[in-house]
């Protein structure tokens, strides 16, 4: 076995060991203030309300947004969705992923660097262990440290609060499921069911593992957006970039030291760009999948710029068209209105446009038909034909509403029973309807299947025909 572990190979000629495996180095990132940071920070705490406060929130004497399983029903403020609505989720992902893929072609990833969940509970986590083990030198020497009293409260600290916020995390997770009130007097009693548990358990650990011990490791390694971003860039994209014109050569000298008698560039070689940086990356050796675009290096070389009385910017959002050709923002935001942002764009605004159209101009109620598979036609009195027919009525609305039904299709069709139905606000009932077709107009239409249409209208104090939706079904002339 080699010194990282692994297993080894001898080499016939030299005969040096090479080991196949190298352990995993432990990253620290160290603590950063700037611009940049104060905005991924003021994207930590937005997001966190959001998902932490809004299920909550009360909306018509109910949770706000709630997606009940258990009665297949989803709340989102004033909305009332079923599963036939199924239709907007696949809208609102294709308009997430139109979105992505636009500010991707944009300014890089964006996304990664400041509002990804990974990014934002990686911060978190990381904002706890400095205030338990401090900023990234006493974390370094409180781990190469003996297992003293010190080092001890704060590892058991750090991975109490850690714990708290994975399980809190968890419970609000599955408060989007189970009313979230109701979850919270569970919990008191630890009355969850198993179902519950499962989930607390399971989205807490993740949220521990991966912010607190994987960080970096999620966004080198199993996302698959850092593998095919390449695919979205080109040379106008905007990424965090060193300018290595400035820079180079690089070296240390004093803040009174003037560069260009030394030969050398604005970059001192601190190395404070490499201690900062979440994924362990020099930003130096050019653009790598592994940079999740967090500026976290803009910020601190921009503040050893100042101390050093150089100018701002040798690390900074920049495209490589702007690098080589020197071009300003004015350039750099005409290249950016590119095709492909041009197209993005458009496709963007058409979905979402359809998606808010199709909301606006959605049925108050929803009707599914289904016939009677126990019989499909028979013979009643007077020689009547009669079908049976299963109608599911759903009110989108949460308000209690009144419904009748009538049908058309066949000369003399006529419903026999079940024309009307009361729903209370988002209940949804099965109702059944026979219809009957009198012998002349069966004798005229012939064995077979006929199509029928379902008329079903709600009914308002004024306005019988408020709303209506029709549905196709067919009506069976036994031999």
């Amino acid at each position: 076995m080699g010194p990282q572990g692994g297993a080894d190979v001898g080499d016939v000629s030299s005969g040096e060991t090479v080991s196949l495996y190298q352990k995993q180095r432990k990253i620290y990132p160290r603590s950063v203030t700037g611009t940049f940071a104060t905005w991924r920070w003021m994207l930590v705490w937005a997001t966190q309300l959001v998902f932490y406060g809004m299920p909550w929130l009360m909306w018509n004497d109910r949770q706000a947004v709630l997606l009940d399983l258990a009665s297949r029903r989803f709340y989102i403020f004033g909305l009332v969705l079923y599963p036939q609505d199924f239709i907007y989720l696949t809208g609102l992902l294709i308009l997430s992923a139109y979105a992505l893929f636009l500010f991707t072609a944009v300014a890089g990833r964006l996304w990664c660097g400041y509002a990804c969940p990974q990014t934002v509970y990686t911060e978190i986590f990381m904002w706890v262990e400095r205030k338990f083990e401090g900023d990234r030198a006493q974390r370094m020497k409180l781990d190469e440290g003996p297992w003293d009293w010190n080092r001890i409260w704060r590892k058991a600290g750090k991975q109490g609060l850690w714990i708290t916020i994975g399980l809190w995390t968890g419970f609000t997770f599955v408060g989007y499921f189970t009313p979230i009130r109701h979850l919270a007097e569970e919990a008191m009693t630890l009355g969850f069911g198993p179902w519950e548990w499962f989930w607390v358990l399971f989205y807490g650990f993740a949220t521990y593992g991966n912010a607190g011990y994987m960080r970096e490791q999620v966004c080198k390694y199993m996302c698959p957006y850092a593998r095919f971003q390449s695919a979205m860039f080109d040379r106008d994209t905007l990424i965090i970039s060193y300018d290595p014109e400035r820079g180079e050569p690089r070296g240390s000298r004093s803040r009174k030291a003037d560069p260009k008698q030394l030969g050398l560039g604005s970059c001192i070689d601190c190395g404070l760009c490499v201690q900062v940086c979440p994924t362990g990356i020099d930003i130096r050796k050019g653009l790598q999948y592994e940079c999740i675009g967090c500026a976290a290096c803009v910020d601190v070389c921009d503040g050893i710029m100042d101390k050093m009385a150089y100018p701002r910017g040798l690390i900074r959002y920049a495209t490589e068209n702007s690098m080589s050709e020197h071009l300003g923002w004015r350039q750099i935001i005409a290249r950016i209105i590119r095709p492909r942002v041009l197209i993005y764009t458009a496709v963007m605004l058409l979905i979402a446009g359809a998606f808010v159209g199709s909301l606006a101009v959605r049925s108050p109620f929803r009707v599914d038909v289904v016939r009677d598979r126990a019989a499909l036609a028979r013979l009643v009195d007077d020689g009547y034909i009669e079908n049976v027919y299963r109608l599911q009525v759903m009110n989108v609305t949460e308000a209690p509403q009144s419904y009748r039904v009538t049908v058309e299709g066949l000369p003399g069709v006529a419903i026999e029973r079940g024309a009307a139905l009361s729903l209370q606000g988002a209940e949804a009932r099965w109702l059944t309807v026979a219809v009957r077709v009198p012998p002349e107009a069966a004798n005229q239409a012939g064995t077979g299947a006929h199509p029928i249409v379902f008329h079903i209208e709600r009914l308002a104090a004024g306005n019988a025909n408020s709303a209506r939706v029709s549905e196709r079904s067919s009506f069976v002339v036994p031999r």
